[in-house]
């Protein structure tokens, strides 16, 4: 499987805003966004050039990737699903990278970030409607009820991991009660509860081209 195996902090600079790629890390002073500001990562300058046409269109495409953890081939099948859907293409294709598993249980606290919460799945932790599933891409849908498997190590884990990020603001699509490991899809999100701060025409001007 595919990773990024670059230093996260590079990403976010690169990008110019936080992607949350270090969970908690990303709210503190540590943050390289905080400390390094208008210094893009993998630059040996400080000179900043300005973009093309393209290369705005194309940050913006790489911002949405890089948040959402994808890889090119992954991104263009989830932009052929939406465009096949009836709606907004771009709405679509925010929603359905919304419904990753590793980014709801990010959300709902069970991972410190999204590529924790892809370790997580990876080995086997989570259950989706009492069923073991350990892909990362899996798209929940409206009433899905996400468990830790039934094991006390996996549980205490999980209970610790919940406890660290209890602070974390939940979207209202998604239910997760105090003192209750249970996650439960209450709707589909739409495109106003999307986490991730972007121009989706933008990324949808590129990949019709």
């Amino acid at each position: 499987m595919a990773r990024h195996v670059d230093p996260k902090c590079r990403l976010c600079r690169r990008e110019g805003v936080k992607l949350y790629l270090k969970g908690y890390r990303c709210e503190t002073a540590k943050c390289s966004i905080a400390k390094r500001r208008g210094v893009p990562g993998g630059r040996a300058s400080k000179r900043v050039r300005k973009l093309s046409s393209y290369g705005i269109h194309f940050r913006e495409k790489q911002k949405l990737k890089r948040f959402y953890g994808v890889f090119e081939r992954q991104f263009i099948r989830y932009y052929h699903k939406a465009e096949r859907k009836e709606g907004n293409t771009g709405e679509n294709l925010l929603i359905l990278l919304e419904r990753r598993l590793d980014n709801v249980l990010c959300h709902i606290g069970y991972g410190h970030s999204r590529s924790h919460s892809r370790q997580i799945i990876n080995h086997g932790h989570i259950t989706v409607n009492g069923k073991k599933v350990d892909i990362p891409s899996f798209l929940v849908k409206q009433g899905d009820v996400i468990k830790p498997v039934d094991k006390e190590a996996d549980i205490n884990m999980i209970k610790m991991n919940v406890e660290s990020n209890k602070d974390r603001k939940q979207p209202s699509w998604l239910e997760r009660g105090d003192g209750d490991l249970d996650g439960r899809i209450l709707q589909l999100p739409n495109r106003d509860e999307v986490s991730v701060d972007i121009q989706e025409q933008l990324v949808i001007e590129l990949c019709s081209k």
